[in-house]
């Protein structure tokens, strides 16, 4: 059972429109939503997750032209890195809009981490984001990082970017990072797990008929059931140990539960945990409630035992 303070902090999540004096907040997203206007929303949320860190340092450096930008904490060691995949349905999103999210992760494991913004459908589909993903890591790989010293991390459209970025490293026979942590990926661009129907009426904060028409817009012309678009449908023999994260209510679930399984079968060295109750990419909220703490704990854990930090 969720404890009370999660929620309280799902109800409080429902209604924060009130809050800021808004007569209701986007609860569904289809091909009329201005674009322009939801990524404006989702950038005036940004401070929502917190704010940066004292001592914290921010580099923006550009990468041919993809905009990066190095997070560091205080004496973090420059030779171990988190590539952060940010979220938004690879539709939305920046590295704005994720600079509390990470910040609170980078700080728990005093490891810098490089954010990208990669291009977002549909002015940009696929390829491009998976390409500017993998120009990242590059990027990394020519500064002296060695691969095992990369953890790749990401949330919803940015979790699907961190399995497909292996699986494009795999058939271009590049060296794969040490680990991967993954918070409620979207890894089926078809949207055909089973909470798409038994947890329809229990998530009530993501965008309705959001994925379909973002799973569109991304994927275009190309079959969506593509590895390197629906990762869930990969080889993933060979990947580095992951951890998952996923909310019990959460329509995505299944994009989760359904990865761990096949990645295991295949040997990887995988653990998923299911927040019982909980919401999409529910550790980005730490430490507001105890489960979400305790996410951000295993994070640190295992960053720390994968990059021997």
């Amino acid at each position: 059972m969720p404890s009370f303070r999660s929620r309280l902090f799902i109800f409080l999540l429902k209604y924060r429109h009130l809050l800021k004096f808004q007569k209701k907040r986007t609860t569904t997203v289809d091909g009329d939503t201005s674009l322009q206007a939801l990524r404006a929303e989702v950038e005036r949320g940004a401070d929502f997750f917190g704010k940066l860190p004292e001592g914290f340092t921010l580099e923006p450096v550009m990468i041919g032209n993809l905009n990066t930008e190095w997070m560091r904490p205080k004496d973090a060691p420059r030779d171990k890195a988190i590539l952060y995949f940010h979220g938004g349905g690879l539709v939305v999103g920046s590295i704005r809009a994720h600079r509390g999210i990470v910040a609170k992760f980078v700080k728990k494991c005093g490891i810098q981490s490089l954010l990208f913004d990669y291009g977002l459908a549909p002015e940009h589909p696929y390829p491009q984001g998976l390409n500017d993903s993998v120009a990242a890591y590059k990027y990394l790989l020519e500064h002296g990082i060695k691969p095992g010293d990369v953890v790749f991390m990401g949330d919803s459209g940015g979790g699907n970017l961190v399995f497909a970025t292996q699986l494009a490293l795999k058939e271009q026979g590049l060296p794969l990072p040490g680990a991967s942590i993954a918070l409620s990926p979207w890894t089926d661009l078809t949207n055909s797990g089973e909470s798409w129907i038994f947890n329809a009426q229990k998530d009530t904060l993501c965008w309705k008929e959001s994925q379909t028409t973002f799973s569109r817009y991304y994927a275009g012309k190309n079959d969506p059931t593509d590895p390197l678009i629906s990762p869930l449908f990969g080889d993933l023999v060979g990947l580095p140990p992951m951890l998952i994260f996923a909310g019990g209510d959460e329509t995505l679930l299944s994009d989760s539960t359904r990865l761990a399984e096949k990645a295991r079968a295949a040997g990887v060295d995988v653990t998923l945990i299911v927040g019982q109750g909980l919401f999409h990419c529910y550790p980005a909220c730490a430490p507001m409630f105890p489960e979400a703490k305790e996410a951000m704990e295993e994070i640190s854990r295992f960053v720390k035992k994968h990059l021997k930090a």
